[in-house]
């Protein structure tokens, strides 16, 4: 056999390495490899809507009232339902980093928090109708005031006190487990129900009867 000549070998070397350069896309780039496509850090998440450090949230009683009525289409309307945005701590206490005694708080952040209130009930022995509240609170040393107010869809940080309806003191306890969210929630109880309010290490409670 006779050898292959070294400018024939070095010939078929440059074909090889010619057919597996990358192809050009339409555009006239080379394809970039798989780890190279990333989101770019500059470039926003979400362009429509910006994602919102406090969540909104919302509580019915009966709880988990939504899921019930799939299973019962036949269940009667709820009795409370609460709708509000939820701030976190953040490396911060709630006294007094985030609240001062005798302020007005919205009890949430963003929007004004909303009591849902689906038939009358009775709260501290006064009777309180059927309606959409705004609800705040105002804090005390050991007890807060808690407000239903007629101002709805409105912000939450300014209160019209010319619009409160209903004011309720309940008490406050503290050195409970941190709540790094600020979080609502209603639980049944002899009577009907009660709404816990709870953040960092306090916790109150505004019972409804029915």
């Amino acid at each position: 056999m006779r050898p292959i000549a070294f400018p024939a070998i070095l010939s078929i070397a440059l074909l090889i390495a010619c057919n597996n350069t990358p192809k050009q896309d339409a555009a006239g780039s080379s394809p970039r490899p798989d780890s190279m496509l990333i989101a770019q850090p500059d470039k926003p998440a979400n362009s429509f809507a910006g994602i919102d450090v406090s969540p909104m949230d919302m509580a019915y009683f009966p709880v988990d009232y939504p899921k019930l009525k799939m299973a019962n289409h036949s269940l009667a309307a709820p009795v409370a339902r609460v709708i509000y945005s939820r701030p976190h701590l953040g490396g911060r206490r709630l006294f007094p980093d985030i609240l001062r005694h005798g302020e007005p708080w919205r009890l949430g952040a963003n929007e004004a928090t909303e009591l849902d209130l689906y038939r009358e009930v009775s709260i501290l022995g006064k009777k309180v109708k059927a309606a959409r509240y705004n609800l705040y609170c105002i804090p005390q040393p050991g007890r807060w005031t808690v407000v239903l107010n007629s101002n709805v869809d409105t912000w939450g940080l300014k209160q019209d006190s010319t619009l409160d309806l209903y004011r309720f003191d309940i008490p406050i306890s503290t050195g409970h487990p941190v709540q790094e969210y600020f979080t609502m929630e209603f639980a049944t109880t002899t009577t009907g129900c009660e709404l816990g309010i709870a953040w960092d290490d306090v916790i109150g409670k505004l019972p409804l009867s029915l």
